[in-house]
C-alpha cells in the first residue's frame, strides 16, 4: 500500500497516460462499489490482469459537511478523466471514495503506479482549489498484493476485502452464533478432555526430548498471523526442507501420490516421516494431536470449523484464488475437507472444498461437519 498527501506530490504528468473521456456516467453507492471490487478480484483470478484500488480521503475521517462536499468534489473531478474500464464510487458513503483502475498492463508495479499518480496529480490540481488539495490524501493498493512477487507470505491488504471484513447484517448474527458455538463448544470439550490431555502430555515428555507443545505461525482469516497449537509429534531441531519442497510440489499439483498402509488409495501426504516419535505417529492417526487447537479457538484465533490455517511458506505458494481460502472464513479444526477426503485429494479438490464451505456455511453445516468428524478420524481417510 502508498499513502501520499496530495499537496506534497509533484505535478508532472507521464504522457504514457492518456484517459479519454467518458460519456455521463455516476459514483456508485457504497453497496455497488464493493460489490464491484469483488467481482474484479474474481476477473483478476481468471485473466491475471491485476488492479488497482486508489482510496480518497479529505481531513477528518469523520463523516462531515464539509468533508463530503470536498470528497463529492474529488470523485466529480475524477469522474470526468478516468477511462470507461475503471470504476468510482464510495468506498465508505460520505468518508472515503474509491477509484479501481482496471485491465492494467506491465511488469513494474512502481512504474504503473508512478504513471497513475501523476495524472490523479495534475486532474486534481486543474479541478480543486489548493485549500481542498491540501486536505487530501489518498491510498494505493494493488490486487493481487503480491504482484511485485514478494514470496514473504506477508497478510493480504483488507482494503481490497471490503464485502469480507464487513458483513451483512443477516451474516453478522450467523456468525455471533459460529462464535458462539466455538466458545461453548471449545470450552466444554477441554472441560471433558483434561483427563486424556494429560495423558498424551505425558507420554509424549516421557518418549522423547523436547517441549510437549509445538507452537508454530499459521496464518489465519485475512491473512494475519497467529500461534498455532499442536501436541509435538515430531523429533526437536528437525529440518522442515522436506516438507516445505513437497507441500510447494503439492499445491502447484506436481506432488507423488503416496502409498498408504499397503492400499491402492493413497495420500497427497508425506508417510514414513522419519522426523516423527512413536508416539507422534498414534497422536496423528488419531488426531489427538490436534486438541490443543481448542485453545486456539477459545482465543478467537480459529473455529471449530473452517479450513486448515496454512503455514506462511504454504501461503507464499499459493496461486491467487488459492488465498480465498484463508480469507473468506475464520480457519478450523475440521471442515469440509477433513470430512470429505482428507489428504486422498489433491490441493486444488481441497481448495474447492473450503470455498463451497465459505459461500454456503451456517450454524447448521458447521453441525453436521462436527458430527461427522468422529467417524473421519476413526477410519483414519487420509490420516499417516
Amino acid at each position: 500500500m502508498s499513502l501520499l498527501r496530495m499537496d506534497k506530490i509533484s505535478k508532472s504528468v507521464d504522457p504514457l497516460l492518456e484517459w479519454p473521456s467518458t460519456e455521463v456516467r455516476e459514483v456508485l453507492s457504497e453497496e455497488t462499489f464493493k460489490r464491484m471490487i469483488a467481482v474484479e478480484r474474481k476477473r483478476t483470478e481468471r485473466s491475471k490482469e491485476p488492479f488497482l484500488l486508489m482510496l480518497v480521503e479529505a481531513g477528518s475521517h469523520q463523516s462531515s459537511e464539509k468533508t463530503c462536499k470536498v470528497l463529492e468534489n474529488i470523485l466529480s473531478v475524477l469522474l470526468s478523466s478516468i477511462r470507461e474500464t475503471d470504476v468510482i464510487g464510495w468506498y465508505k458513503d460520505r468518508i472515503t471514495g474509491g477509484v479501481m483502475f482496471t485491465g492494467l498492463t506491465g511488469n513494474d508495479k512502481n512504474s504503473i503506479l508512478s504513471v497513475i499518480l501523476s495524472k490523479v496529480s495534475a486532474t486534481l490540481r486543474a479541478g480543486l482549489t489548493s485549500d481542498h488539495l491540501s486536505e487530501v490524501s489518498i491510498s494505493f493498493h494493488f490486487f493481487p498484493d503480491n504482484w511485485d512477487h514478494d514470496k514473504s507470505g506477508r497478510p493480504s491488504n483488507p482494503s481490497l476485502y471490503p464485502d469480507l471484513s464487513n458483513p451483512d447484517r443477516a451474516t453478522h448474527s450467523l456468525l455471533y452464533v459460529k462464535q458462539s458455538m466455538d466458545i461453548i463448544g471449545s470450552a466444554l470439550m477441554l472441560a471433558l478432555c483434561s483427563p486424556l490431555l494429560l495423558v498424551v502430555a505425558l507420554a509424549i515428555k516421557a518418549s522423547s526430548k523436547g517441549p510437549i507443545l509445538f507452537r508454530q505461525q499459521r496464518v489465519g482469516q485475512y491473512g494475519q498471523c497467529f500461534t498455532f497449537l499442536k501436541f509435538r509429534s515430531m523429533h526437536i531441531d528437525n529440518d522442515n526442507s522436506v516438507h516445505k519442497d513437497y507441500v510447494t510440489k503439492l499445491i502447484s499439483g506436481c506432488a507423488e501420490h503416496k502409498p498408504l498402509n499397503g492400499n491402492g488409495k493413497g495420500v497427497y501426504k508425506l508417510t514414513n516421516d522419519k522426523r516423527v516419535t512413536k508416539v507422534g505417529k498414534f497422536l496423528r492417526r488419531t488426531s489427538l494431536d490436534e486438541l490443543p487447537q481448542l485453545v486456539n479457538v477459545l482465543k478467537g484465533d480459529m473455529s471449530l470449523v473452517g479450513p486448515r490455517p496454512a503455514i506462511p511458506y504454504e501461503f507464499a505458494a499459493y496461486q491467487t484464488w488459492h488465498r480465498r481460502r484463508v480469507l473468506e472464513v475464520k480457519p478450523g479444526i475440521t471442515g469440509l475437507w477433513q470430512v470429505s477426503g482428507r489428504s486422498s485429494v489433491k490441493f486444488d479438490e481441497m481448495v474447492r472444498l473450503d470455498l463451497r464451505y465459505a459461500t454456503s456455511w451456517s450454524p447448521w453445516l458447521d453441525f453436521k461437519i462436527l458430527m461427522r468428524t468422529p467417524r473421519a478420524v476413526i477410519g483414519g481417510a487420509g490420516a499417516c
